[in-house]
């Protein structure tokens, strides 16, 4: 019963981190309870399913707590979220109980930070990729914290939380061998400053750091549509009505960019007749107006085709010999009438794609986990697309759950964005902390690549994130209207976007290598 408890004070300690609600300060001491009772079972020879199970339990109700919020989009999406991603947190920790029996302290440690840095990073590339919960994330909320994630990413701050956590578990178990309270005082002095000096260093560039870089106004679109009962039952005609009313209301002579939320043109569009869409031809009619200005929207595009050699593992099968690729897309129209596309390239998980179809769809055939959005596979592109005005001015544009991927961001940077815009759609989940943080998450992005963000949400939290991660301006949920504001931009490269997630590629080595060696290493006799 005991080490049940300290299972659930884990979960909770690791969920009340959590933004938007919570305190990050709990993140440095969530894992310590769970790691105690660990303890207490692998030196009671205890089993490594009671392991695993006090582990599932733990991430479970850290799981449920932060990210509940899926159940306003579907119950068995939900229910399906929190068990697989418990499960693969409980299977890192069971990993790390096999590991700690054969090795020393140290070392099991070392690898257990290693190896849930390298869970993280695997859970940024495979095709059930969920990296809500990645603990770098946990730190959205204090961007003062954390200006240093320009040079280490969010990687940077899982392994802030995992060197606390593993000297706080030290000392613990320290105190209660000797009970000596030298050793709480010392450890309190040591690990208050192990988190207080990346605090420290972080408010210097906080507050040394400038913008340097040409000012832009941008005019940022909130139409507030309802996708459950509106969004895919409106005509283009009737959004272009809006999109036009919304803009003419606010903007002005030295608008730069006109940027509306996520497939907010959705009227079955097919790729081959863009060029006579509705969609251009609204931004056509604004920019007739104001030929300084460029329009940025996102689109549903739908390219139907029969020829079987141009099926992809993404391509839907409508019916016989009548095949079609869907796109969710960005779209950029230039005062010249020239455009370009972009099309979503990292999915949401069961709504947007179909995860290892090869193997999985023998088995279950078309169904799919409803997410909330479409139920069609989506078709995407490998590079990351930069839309660039005639003065060279590069926007980034990434469609919803792109935003949370860290190095996925660093290519539109590296393909020489000077600010990135984010389009989305977050009522799926209602008024929930879902796209509270969702939004906390853009923040990370203009950190880590100091690039300004635009955010347009359909019904909200649209922003203008400058590049420390300062919200500057916002316009709240379910309120239909416009911003407008400034932000700068800026050409200079980080660190991070020159090296990535390189902290989780060194991870993925030592743990490796750790395991290998525990694997293989003699038992010594008793």
């Amino acid at each position: 019963m005991k080490n049940i408890l300290l299972s659930i004070i884990s979960g909770l300690l690791l969920a009340i981190s959590w933004p938007t609600y919570g305190f990050p300060l709990f993140l440095f001491f969530g894992f310590v309870p769970l790691l105690i009772a660990e303890h207490n079972i692998r030196k009671n020879k205890y089993s490594k399913t009671q392991v695993f199970g006090l582990a599932y339990l733990t991430f479970f109700v850290w799981n449920m707590i932060a990210t509940w919020w899926i159940y306003n989009s579907t119950a068995i999406g939900m229910a399906v979220a929190e068990i697989v991603n418990s499960l693969l947190m409980a299977l890192v920790f069971l990993l790390y109980h096999i590991v700690a029996k054969r090795t020393s302290f140290l070392i099991s440690t070392l690898f257990l930070a290693s190896f849930w840095m390298s869970f993280e990073y695997f859970h940024l590339q495979w095709q059930v990729s969920w990296p809500w919960l990645n603990l770098g994330n946990g730190f959205a909320g204090y961007t003062s914290w954390i200006q240093w994630y320009e040079y280490t990413g969010t990687f940077g701050g899982a392994l802030w939380v995992w060197i606390v956590n593993i000297g706080v578990f030290k000392s613990t178990l320290l105190f209660l061998e000797h009970k000596d309270k030298t050793i709480l005082y010392r450890s309190a002095i040591r690990n208050g400053l192990i988190i207080l000096l990346p605090i420290i260093v972080s408010i210097i560039i906080l507050k040394t750091y400038k913008e340097d870089g040409e000012d832009i106004e941008v005019l940022i679109l909130q139409p507030n549509i309802d996708p459950y009962t509106e969004k895919y039952n409106t005509t283009d005609d009737r959004i272009s009505t809006l999109i036009t009313s919304l803009t003419t209301s606010e903007i002005t002579e030295n608008t730069d960019f006109i940027i509306a939320p996520e497939t907010v043109f959705a009227d079955s569009n097919r790729l081959h007749n863009f060029p006579k869409s509705i969609a251009k031809k609204t931004a056509q009619n604004i920019l007739k107006e104001h030929p300084n200005t460029y329009f940025l929207s996102g689109i549903s595009l739908i390219d139907v085709f029969n020829d079987s050699s141009r099926i992809r593992l993404q391509t839907n099968i409508y019916k016989e010999n009548i095949f079609y690729d869907d796109y969710n897309s960005a779209f950029f129209v230039r005062p010249d009438n020239s455009s370009e596309l972009y099309h979503k390239s990292k999915l949401v998980v069961g709504i947007e794609n179909f995860p290892y179809q090869s193997v999985l769809k023998p088995l279950l055939g078309d169904v799919m986990i409803d997410l909330g959005g479409t139920v069609a596979k989506k078709t995407t592109q490998d590079d990351r697309e930069v839309f660039f005005t005639k003065d060279s001015i590069g926007v980034g544009t990434m469609i919803c759950y792109e935003s949370v991927y860290g190095e996925f961001a660093t290519g539109y940077v590296r393909n020489k964005a000077d600010f990135l815009a984010i389009i989305t759609n977050d009522a799926w989940w209602g008024n929930t902390q879902g796209h509270k943080q969702h939004l906390s998450y853009a923040k990370l992005r203009a950190i880590e690549t100091r690039r300004s963000v635009a955010r347009s949400a359909n019904t909200g939290i649209s922003a203008i994130i400058d590049q420390t991660g300062k919200i500057v301006d916002q316009l709240e949920y379910e309120k239909q209207g416009t911003l407008r504001g400034t932000l700068r931009t800026n050409d200079k490269i980080t660190f991070y976007v020159k090296a990535g997630n390189y902290l989780a590629r060194v991870a993925i080595f030592l743990s490796a290598f750790i395991f290998l060696f525990a694997v293989t290493k003699r038992r010594k006799k008793i």
